[in-house]
């Protein structure tokens, strides 16, 4: 069939094998966070149950395993499983078979966490959980060593690397004014959800360099997002933009794997010689024996007849899907991390639309006296990812996703009235040991206090000033009391 020539991208075969190995990583990594975080947050006994949220009217809005029956046995074999099947993805061996063993594995593993994140509740509901769901749906249609990359999937992942990057380009254009006036940056790496190590010293560089900063943002997410579907070397060279971007938030925050994600699959747009003439230890020839990457011109696709039905079934629906993506991204009215459909599908994407100004800390303390007078000592639990020790170095721990410690970054936000964050108090009373492992530090090494309380701090960056005098990595003033003590009822 010489019309269907135009399919392969024998050329792409390194994009593919970045694409297929690093998204199944990233599955990895999202199974493994959930292994050990979802049991304390949302298993039988976690802050919010998901027996409790399947059982309310709403619970099959969308599409899980659990809504037959949730167990954290159960929760715990879908990790384990999820886990076995991205391992095997990255080490390539579904890839050694036909091109239907890679497309059954994506699809197991979109369709496992997918299980996972809609009985998520607010512990789930971050972009980058549609995000993982989306690339790994499309990198599913890849296919295997025995056929070529094919070139539309190529082109659909570049459309997801489009909208995640324009998406967050216009939702800034169109959000708050520090975005336009080009002031952003001389907040965001102070405030942001979870610092990492080098975020103190973003925030000290010069201004100047924080306008610039703002003014290559909106350049990469504005600009060179088009130029992914350019000719080569040009939507190389795009790709390249990208990826160095990301890695710049990479290393002065903590997004999870949202900037991995973005990493990855900029590389849809990377073909094999721009990649060797970069690095020449990247071999040109790949697989081409195995699918015939030298067969004449006008021949066909190389590809196997029911395979390529299966492709252009993905294809077709992926571009039916993004309809709604594109009336969204010319809307005025712009929707940001949303998803169109129950699958989670062709999403729309963005983040920091407004940045924070000031940085509210909340802070967590127990006392182990019986009554929480002016005698009483208090001491503050510690937590792995957010800022509480002023001398503590903050950590890096992306991709991995701390979900209890984001969730604290929202509550000034919001409000500290949360159901989930009073069921958690309760748990720090009752010394749950499920909870206290979410933890860095318990000040009470597991024995129950008898009250607890929430204060609120203002937090800020200590200039190299304030550094070299205390040794202080943050400087925090206290606010207000958020949430008088708390204590247990007692026995009967």
């Amino acid at each position: 069939m010489e019309w269907t020539a135009w399919l392969d991208a024998p050329e792409y075969e390194f994009a593919r094998q970045v694409l297929q190995r690093g998204v199944a990583t990233l599955y990895f990594v999202a199974f493994l966070s959930s292994l050990n975080q979802f049991p304390a947050l949302l298993g039988e006994r976690g802050l919010l149950p998901v027996p409790d949220f399947l059982a309310g009217s709403n619970r099959l809005r969308r599409p899980t395993l659990f809504s037959w029956r949730y167990s954290d046995r159960l929760l715990r074999a879908v990790c384990w499983g999820g886990m076995a099947i991205a391992a095997s993805l990255v080490f390539g061996l579904p890839q050694l078979g036909p091109p239907w063993v890679p497309l059954l594995a994506f699809l197991a593993l979109w369709l496992l966490y997918m299980s996972i994140v809609n009985v998520g509740q607010t512990f789930y509901g971050f972009g980058w959980e549609m995000l993982l769901l989306e690339a790994g749906f499309t990198v599913a249609f890849l296919g295997s060593d025995q056929t070529p990359p094919p070139r539309t999937i190529l082109i659909l992942l570049a459309w997801l690397v489009f909208r995640l990057e324009f998406g967050a380009g216009m939702i800034k254009i169109r959000g708050g004014r520090e975005w336009r006036d080009l002031t952003a940056l001389y907040y965001h790496h102070e405030t942001q959800p979870m610092p990492g190590p080098l975020s103190r010293q973003a925030h000290l560089l010069p201004k100047a360099w924080h306008r610039m900063e703002v003014l290559g943002n909106h350049f990469a997410q504005l600009v060179v997002p088009f130029f992914l579907f350019a000719p080569q070397p040009l939507a190389s060279v795009a790709a390249g933009i990208i990826v160095f971007t990301q890695l710049w938030l990479v290393a002065s925050g903590n997004f999870a794997w949202l900037n991995w994600m973005a990493i990855l699959l900029a590389f849809a747009a990377v073909s094999d010689p721009v990649a060797h003439a970069v690095i020449p230890a990247i071999p040109l020839d790949w697989h081409s024996e195995a699918w015939g990457a030298g067969a004449p011109a006008g021949v066909g696709s190389q590809a196997p007849v029911a395979w390529l039905v299966v492709l252009l079934f993905g294809t077709v629906l992926l571009l039916v899907l993004s309809y709604r993506p594109i009336e969204n991204l010319l809307s005025h009215y712009q929707l940001m991390n949303a998803a169109f459909n129950r699958w989670q599908l062709v999403n729309a994407y963005g983040a920091f639309g407004t940045v924070t100004k000031q940085r509210i800390e909340i802070a967590v303390e127990g006392t182990l006296a019986a009554e929480p007078d002016d005698t009483a000592e208090w001491r503050e639990y510690g937590f792995r990812g957010k800022p509480g020790d002023v001398r503590r170095v903050p950590r890096q721990w992306a991709p991995y996703h701390l979900r209890l410690d984001w969730l604290m970054w929202f509550l000034p936000l919001r409000t500290v009235h949360e159901r989930w964050f009073y069921a958690f108090l309760a748990k720090l009373l009752e010394a749950d040991r499920p909870t206290l492992r979410l933890l860095r530090m318990d000040p009470f090494d597991g024995e129950r206090p008898r009250w607890v309380r929430v204060r609120s701090y203002l937090y800020r960056f200590s200039t190299r000033a304030e550094f070299r005098e205390t040794g202080q990595r943050w400087i925090r003033i206290p606010l207000h009391e958020s949430i008088p003590p708390l204590s247990l009822p007692p026995d009967d």
